[in-house]
């Protein structure tokens, strides 16, 4: 399998990658920071990577997308899947402040996954299969008070998905959105721990079957699949009430 992961450095991305090393997969990692996508780059090897190819880039630059993609194809000749997988957790209060804030946090969060997307759609269209997964979030299935910024974005990115996922399957491609609930990974370092979190590792090896299987939806850890159906439900006039 040849795999583009968009976010490479993120541990949830990492972990995945992991999986997909172990049989063999060829690689082009995308990141900002190059000694990061390095030691993925090492820590791939080891596990048995066919190739690893790095390439550099601050992803909210939304103009180099296409060459972006260019580079990709050149380098790999073609890609049968591709995980889009980075991100940012941003200040709320600071967002609620700030309107540079916020737009750079959904810039992040989901501009820059519907530019990928929209790019990526038109060539694994073409091709006629593959599988494009994106990591959304559970955040974006009803509006919270305490990250509603975060959320939002992430609800972009799972409805845009949706709708790709209903164009792309008529030509072969998979679309599958990963809504993981807490994970325990250095973007939620601050927060406080609970039974809820799950590793990265365990999301990881989700997200691995998920892709070889061309699922459709899924929540990680199976979980907040109830979790959020049981929060879906609440009232709004109760919900707004709510402290979450």
């Amino acid at each position: 399998m040849k795999l583009m992961i968009i976010g490479a450095t993120s541990a949830i991305a990492h972990e995945a990658a992991r999986q997909f090393a172990a049989d063999g997969a060829e690689f082009f990692l995308v990141g900002r920071d190059p000694d990061k996508l390095a030691a993925v780059q090492r820590d791939l090897d080891v596990r048995g990577a066919g190739r690893v190819v790095l390439h550099t880039l601050d992803l909210n630059d939304l103009a180099q997308h296409e060459a972006l993609i260019a580079a990709a194809y050149d380098a790999m000749g073609a890609l049968d899947a591709v995980l889009i997988a980075h991100g940012t957790l941003p200040d709320q209060a600071r967002a609620q402040a700030d309107v540079e804030a916020t737009l750079e946090a959904f810039t992040t969060n989901a501009l820059t996954y519907i530019s990928l997307l929209t790019l990526l759609a038109g060539r694994f269209e073409q091709q006629r299969r593959g599988c494009i997964a994106v990591i959304a979030s559970v955040a974006g299935d009803r509006g919270r008070g305490s990250n509603y910024v975060y959320g939002a974005a992430k609800g972009a990115v799972s409805l845009f998905a949706s709708g790709l996922r209903a164009r792309l399957s008529k030509a072969g491609v998979a679309v599958v959105t990963i809504k993981p609930g807490f994970v325990d990974t250095p973007m939620t370092a601050h927060l406080k721990k609970n039974p809820l979190f799950a590793s990265p590792a365990t999301v990881g090896r989700r997200i691995y079957v998920a892709m070889l299987k061309g699922e459709d939806v899924v929540y990680a850890p199976w979980f907040w699949r109830y979790i959020m159906w049981i929060i879906r439900l609440i009232p709004e006039r109760v919900f707004k009430r709510l402290s979450l």
